[in-house]
């Protein structure tokens, strides 16, 4: 475990609503003090407002993590106006609920620069910072799609899986050079926030999380644990992991499954209309809060299994699998 001190100063990309609004309300009750960043002023005014309703002070800056030069003029008006960072959370993203075939290049170019991208950018603005002190933290907000995609969102499954490579490819590089800055990547579960209300989709239906579905505030939890512990990976509810696990021996089964499963399960039975604002190119400039339209559907409580445990849990049930595997080739 690695506590850094009170009274830290943490910046969160996409923190106008959602889970990075409920991580800034976590650490404001640790008595924080944030920079919210993100593109929607009103969602990022309702997010101030609610860091300081629970004892955290908060500054806004609005910021599209696409653009690197924008990233690196907000962490430097953080560090004149806070102080130094001491952690670091990319959270933003963008989505298209489509098939593949029918997404434009520039809408898939957009959600990659969004969402991997503006993690790359973010670490990097954040490292620069960071290296020179040797100490911090980083989390990426990942997701069990980080390890499996699903139909109707390749273009956010590739960024999530892009987030996982980068970070390991980072990881090593610090630890070549004996800096002390721990990164670390929450795989998170189907959560209910307000991103089914703005994304773009092509679908008939609107948009929804393949349950089960967690509250915003259980993600929260998770990457406030993560940013004050040296765990390599935190995956958010059992069935994260059992994904993740799943798709490590069973790949094929996986790719049938959601063939014939993962259409329905994304989409509710209420039609989409197609003229609903989105927030691809611009934000949706409304005030959403943190939960979405899910709230009956949704838990409020999740197992979080830590790097460690899930080696455990894994190795063991692989050591059971070769065992069956091996008792049935040798009748």
């Amino acid at each position: 475990m690695n506590l850094l001190k009170k009274h830290d100063i943490v910046v969160i990309t996409g923190a106008s609503a959602g889970v990075g609004r409920a991580t800034a309300i976590a650490f404001a009750k640790k008595g924080a003090r944030l920079a919210l960043l993100a593109r929607g002023i009103e969602g990022l005014k309702g997010a101030q407002r609610d860091v300081e309703k629970n004892g955290g002070e908060a500054i806004i800056i609005p910021t599209d993590v696409a653009y690197a030069d924008q990233v690196e003029a907000a962490v430097t008006k953080v560090e004149q106006e806070l102080g130094p960072i001491d952690i670091w959370i990319n959270n933003a993203m963008a989505t298209v609920f489509s098939e593949f075939i029918d997404i434009t290049p520039d809408e898939y170019k957009r959600v990659t620069e969004v969402v991997y991208l503006g993690y790359v950018n973010g670490t990097r603005a954040a490292l620069k910072r960071m290296c020179i002190r040797n100490r911090g933290s980083i989390v990426q907000v990942g997701s069990a799609l980080a390890y499996r995609g699903i139909p109707l969102q390749s273009s956010y499954c590739g960024a999530k899986h892009a987030i996982e490579g980068f970070t390991e490819s980072l990881r090593s590089e610090l630890i070549h050079n004996k800096i002390n800055i721990h990164i670390s990547m929450v795989q998170m579960p189907a959560l209910n926030t307000p991103q089914f209300s703005w994304c773009k989709s092509n679908m008939p239906n609107k948009p929804m999380s393949v349950p089960p579905i967690y509250q915003p505030e259980v993600a929260a939890n998770a990457i406030v644990y993560a940013a004050y512990h040296r765990e390599r990976e935190v995956f958010v509810g059992g069935k994260a992991t059992l994904i993740i696990w799943a798709n490590n021996f069973f790949p094929g089964l996986g790719d049938w499954y959601l063939g014939k499963m993962g259409y329905k399960s994304q989409q509710t039975n209420e039609v989409d209309t197609k003229d609903r604002p989105y927030n691809l190119w611009e934000p949706v400039n409304a005030d959403f809060g943190v939960h979405g339209d899910f709230d009956n559907k949704s838990k409020t409580e999740a197992v979080n299994v830590t790097t460690t445990m899930n080696r455990i849990i894994i190795t063991v049930i692989g050591l059971v699998f070769v065992g069956m595997i091996a008792s049935i080739i040798t009748k």
